[in-house]
């Protein structure tokens, strides 16, 4: 299967699913050609099970990345499942065999395409350095990875689509945004303690840390043909403002 998302880690996502379900169903027959033996009857049977494991964990990706590119061109109202179907390469009917609806299907989505990116971003090592380097490392990384890529075009949907679709919206702000404020809030409590950050109200709203980010998601798909816009430069000014300019020698 062909896997291209425009995703730094897509592929990845996508293999180790399917690696997942083929260890899952055959530790036995691991442990017998470890050994160099000839697995049993019961071993062989289970071969089987693993190859359809794997194949089943390789059409669920395939629906879920189908349904990225119709929920991106389409919008998430216009989605029809059938379309889904048509460019996964599968019956409408194997779709119900992985989600219960459009809304199942887009959770999923999410899981796949953003929460592995918020948890790779919010798990920043050992603050050894100032806290201004892991706020733009961190804001630098989200650039990278989500303003201009599927991810951002998936940002972009829920923006647009999520006041009309609440519980949609809802589940992206638990699995995503929550983690990400959690993440900021504690940088921000850790630049205070240290005297980094003097505003200390600024713990109350970390939304700020990061507005650069996400004005470059929105700026890009709106404006940028218009005025093009230098996201890194805008992130360094804007940290010079929290943190004061950094000191040239």
């Amino acid at each position: 299967m062909s896997v291209d998302l425009n995703l730094t880690d897509q592929s990845v996502i996508i293999s180790s699913m399917t690696k997942k379900a083929t260890m899952a169903v055959a530790p036995s027959t691991r442990r017998a050609s470890a050994k160099g033996q000839a697995p049993d009857a019961n071993e062989e049977a289970v071969a089987p099970a693993s190859n359809r494991a794997a194949r089943t964990a390789e059409r669920r990706a395939a629906i879920v990345e189908a349904a990225l590119e119709e929920f991106i061109a389409r919008g998430f109202a216009a989605t029809r499942l059938d379309d889904v179907a048509k460019r996964a390469g599968v019956a409408k009917g194997t779709i119900y065999l992985h989600f219960k609806d459009k809304e199942s299907m887009f959770e999923e989505l999410v899981r796949m395409v953003m929460v592995p990116v918020v948890e790779r971003l919010t798990t920043l090592p050992p603050p050894t350095g100032s806290v201004r380097d892991l706020v733009e490392a961190f804001a630098s990384n989200f650039l990278k990875e989500v303003a201009n890529t599927r991810r951002g075009d998936l940002v972009r949907l829920i923006v647009a689509e999520g006041p009309r679709f609440p519980s949609v919206a809802d589940f992206y702000y638990r699995e995503v945004v929550s983690r990400g404020i959690a993440g900021m809030r504690a940088l921000i409590e850790l630049g205070i303690a240290r005297g980094e950050i003097r505003e200390k109200n600024l713990a109350r709203f970390p939304q700020i840390l990061v507005a650069p980010a996400m004005i470059a998601v929105i700026w890009q798909s709106l404006f940028a043909r218009h005025a093009p816009l230098d996201a890194q430069d805008m992130l360094r000014v804007h940290l010079d403002l929290i943190f004061g300019e950094r000191r040239t020698t």
